[in-house]
């Protein structure tokens, strides 16, 4: 029995087209896949199934004979992309959730609670009745996410839409989202309509799937089908941009970057008349070399000390014990600027009220450069910009266009060592692809030596000549990628290799299965 119907659906902003003659079905208890990358119009069409979409919207969208919006919260729940935004930070989420049952069940305060209680134990967050009466900036990010499907199914829907649910994850966390989704479908027969930029995602998780871009759909079928033989020329590139293992000669220079016994605690302040607690050992430790020319991959949980790791080995955070030197140098003496960062998140690490052309040119004036213009320009194209964008401002450029700006600011004072704290976590598949392919090029062209930063493992094994694998602060594994991959001594590797999405959905379930 079909449960949704979308039929030549069109939204438009002004004379902006987002959704352009959308057309698909889905099943009762059935799962469908809608893929793309940012700007494709996949989220705008999901809004739209909720009456939230806004714009000027055409075409019909059947929800078993009524209207989706007028069952919205009830028959039809949304798992939104980020659970911070979407919770409210003064109420408990025990009390969120509770609301939401209330205000379409008219149940009592108690039965609301106790429901509350149940959802949340149903999507596996230890001790529920406790749990329901925290905040949700007590939560990790993982269990934010846990929170709001226990929302979502909270009302017993029939129809649950998920927006990018793991997008910005780390790899185990998504796995474990996408498998308790998996599980919602399969104990209360919901049907799942699941957005996703990643092929991954969308493999292991749908029965169906469509391909967007530009709004329109591409290509649309089973996803076995789809994923194994795509026909549109679009799906193949999607497919293409996904990481896949290099192999590559690797001999390595002299050590150029040398972490000795760095250990970082942060103390934690005392609580009234209780005892003064221990303090965080966020990197307990470590100790490994960089060498000239190679591209050393940092992997691991969130949680797990790479970004502190990360900091200290550029200088911008001191380690309480331990030696960092650089070419025999200690790096908080350094002198130059023989070592840069690119950051996380592009727009943070870049100064809102100035162009990205100004916020370049920065370490270049440092090395007294009067007039760093044409130099600031030739770096921008070296990135795939055009030098027209040195002045634009950072929110005037897509998530991967400033993160090719911050690329630039780092390589401008021709440093030798460059440190990448997870440059790639929120890009579409197709934008880190071109990354990737530029740090790469990059690294040979300029003779540099990196360090990747990263959760996925699947990025490392194609830009990595060696991985060390990150757990509560300690390097439990490290060697060269093919070599860790294949054959992982530590259970922890294991459990990170396990978590990898594939893009196969015969191998999708074989790992899902192996997690379980």
């Amino acid at each position: 029995m079909t449960l949704l119907t979308v039929e030549d659906l069109r939204i438009s902003f002004g004379d902006k087209r987002a959704v352009d003659g959308l057309s698909f079905a889905l099943a009762a208890g059935g799962s469908l896949g809608i893929v793309g990358e940012s700007g494709s119009g996949k989220s705008t069409a999901a809004l739209a199934l909720l009456g939230l979409s806004g714009g000027t919207v055409s075409g019909t969208i059947d929800f078993d004979g009524v209207d989706p919006a007028t069952v919205r919260g009830s028959q039809i729940t949304m798992v939104f992309q980020d659970p911070l935004t979407a919770l409210s930070p003064f109420h408990t989420v025990g009390d969120q959730i509770a609301e939401v049952y209330r205000l379409h069940t008219g149940a009592s305060r108690k039965a609301a609670r106790d429901r509350a209680v149940e959802v949340l134990g149903q999507v596996h967050i230890a001790d529920p009745a406790r749990r329901a009466a925290a905040y949700p900036h007590q939560f990790s990010g993982g269990m934010r996410q846990r929170a709001l499907i226990a929302m979502a199914i909270a009302c017993r829907p029939r129809l649950i839409v998920a927006d990018e649910p793991t997008t910005a994850l780390d790899v185990t966390v998504q796995a474990q989202i996408l498998d308790l989704l998996d599980e919602v479908r399969a104990t209360t027969g919901a049907a799942l309509l699941l957005i996703s930029h990643d092929l991954g995602v969308v493999a292991g998780s749908t029965e169906q799937v469509v391909v967007m871009r530009h709004g329109k759909a591409v290509e649309q079928g089973r996803t076995a089908a789809v994923l194994s033989a795509p026909e549109a020329p679009y799906t193949r590139a999607l497919l293409d941009a996904v990481p896949r293992p290099t192999s590559r000669l690797f001999t390595p220079g002299e050590p150029l970057l040398r972490v000795q016994d760095v250990r970082k605690h942060f103390p934690q302040p005392r609580r009234g008349a209780f005892r003064k607690p221990p303090p965080i050992r966020a990197v307990d430790g470590v100790s490994l070399d960089v060498h000239a020319g190679e591209t050393l991959g940092i992997v691991g949980e969130s949680g797990t000390g790479k970004t502190t790791l990360a900091r200290m080995m550029v200088g911008l955070t001191a380690p309480s014990s331990g030696r960092i030197t650089f070419d025999g140098t200690d790096i908080r003496r350094r002198q130059g600027r023989s070592v840069q960062m690119v950051f996380q998140d592009p727009l943070s690490s870049l100064n809102p009220r100035r162009t990205v052309g100004e916020s370049i040119a920065d370490p270049l004036r440092l090395a007294g450069v009067r007039d760093p213009r044409a130099r600031v320009e030739g770096l921008l194209d070296r990135v795939g910009l055009s030098a027209s964008e040195y002045d634009r401002y950072p929110h005037q450029l897509s998530g991967g266009m400033r993160q090719r700006v911050g690329i630039a600011r780092a390589i401008a004072p021709a440093p030798r060592l460059i440190v990448c704290d997870e440059p790639v976590s929120s890009l579409d598949v197709t934008t880190q692809a071109q990354v990737l392919a530029l740090l790469e090029e990059l690294r040979e062209e300029l003779g540099l030596s990196l360090v990747f930063v990263s959760h996925d493992l699947a990025v490392l094994r194609q830009i990595a000549d060696r991985v060390a694998v990150l757990k509560d602060g300690t390097v439990v594994e490290i060697g060269p990628t093919a070599e860790v991959y294949e054959q992982p001594r530590h259970a922890y590797t294991k459990e990170l290799l396990a978590a990898v999405l594939a893009v196969d959905p015969a191998e999708a379930r074989r790992l899902r299965t192996l997690r379980s």
